[in-house]
């Protein structure tokens, strides 16, 4: 049984350490999160109260040094190598009829789903050993202040702890159980507390939610959150192109970052040369960048599709390594 199916045996009594008991601001954040959420501000005091101050979680959420370049060929290494591909051709081989359902339902493709799963966890292998409850009390009340959007970021992580009270309120869960990563994130896609409450679902219909146990509730809930965020099936992911065009316009073609924003006929006439498959292309398009350390860099030709894999973890790295991931899983498959 997964953490998130574990009912609370005691939930007006918790017991252990209560590093933020004692801190005002973290009973003033208590306070807050009951009124905006209609809970009982007592239990969320004290449950927000025995969340332990762990200072390794901040020290993770550092931003990387200033002036550290970025290399796409080590990042790519980390997750396109062979023991993930192993993995994910024996958990595609393992889940092959939710697989397929989840396809025919929401169009998104097999591999994408396993590789997915393959880069968050492991195929559910690494799915982490932090307190969910610590993990966001802390990024909510101690977040780096070096940081350069810490401020954006301890919103955000307050908005999820007030997610994962009223989720906790609703499911009867036992507060201290969920584990997950340092930022939070729960089960084998590591979904953060808000994805868990609009997209995760019950796929194998056993009438519980366990997207730490069951595989098939994690590949349903990964379909269907790309669905939400405007998977289109069919729609390829990136196209190849060069950059060698007449009156190449290299500031324009990156100004919208990784939003789709040009037809292949602009990027075109920037001095983008598209490939063939590229030039037929409808939709929108744009300009991916990856740096290669001091290597020349990358570039494809991002579409929707692309993007959409960037709404689940914001980084145009991670969504080229998911793709590449895919694809070599896919290609083991036979």
């Amino acid at each position: 049984m997964g953490a998130a199916a574990q009912t609370n045996p005691n939930r007006s009594n918790p017991e252990g350490p209560r590093a933020y008991a004692g801190r005002s601001d973290a009973m003033a954040l208590a306070t807050e999160i009951a009124e905006a959420r209609s809970l009982d501000p007592a239990w969320v005091r004290q449950w927000v109260g025995q969340a332990q101050r762990l200072p390794t979680i901040s020290r993770l959420m550092r931003a990387a040094p200033r002036g550290t370049p970025k290399n796409w060929r080590v990042y790519r290494s980390r997750f396109v190598e062979p023991i993930r591909i192993r993995g994910g051709v024996a958990f595609w081989r393992a889940n092959q009829a939710a697989l397929r359902r989840a396809q025919d339902e929401f169009g998104v493709p097999a591999d994408i789903m396993v590789a997915i799963i393959g880069v968050e966890t492991l195929y559910g292998r690494e799915q982490g050993s932090f307190r969910v409850l610590d993990a966001l009390v802390n990024l909510s009340l101690d977040f780096p202040t070096e940081h350069p959007r810490a401020g954006e970021r301890t919103a955000l992580f307050r908005s999820e702890l007030g997610h994962f009270l009223s989720w906790l309120d609703r499911s009867g869960t036992v507060p201290t159980a969920p584990l997950g990563s340092f930022a939070g994130a729960m089960g084998m896609p590591q979904f953060m507390p808000s994805s868990l409450v609009r997209y995760a679902i019950d796929y194998d219909r056993d009438g519980r939610l366990d997207l730490s146990g069951s595989a098939t509730d994690a590949i349903g809930s990964v379909a269907n959150y790309f669905k939400a965020f405007g998977w289109t099936p069919g729609m390829p992911t990136h196209f190849e192109l060069s950059l060698d065009g007449p009156g190449l316009d290299m500031a324009q073609l990156l100004a919208p970052d990784i939003l789709p924003t040009f037809s292949a006929a602009q990027m075109q006439a920037l001095g983008a040369r598209l490939e063939r498959p590229g030039q037929q292309h409808t939709g929108p398009l744009a300009l991916v960048e990856l740096e290669n350390g001091g290597a020349p860099n990358s570039y494809v030709a991002g579409t929707e599709n692309f993007y959409a894999i960037t709404r689940y973890n914001w980084s145009s790295y991670y969504a080229m390594a998911v793709i590449d991931l895919a694809q070599a899983v896919s290609q083991a498959m036979g």
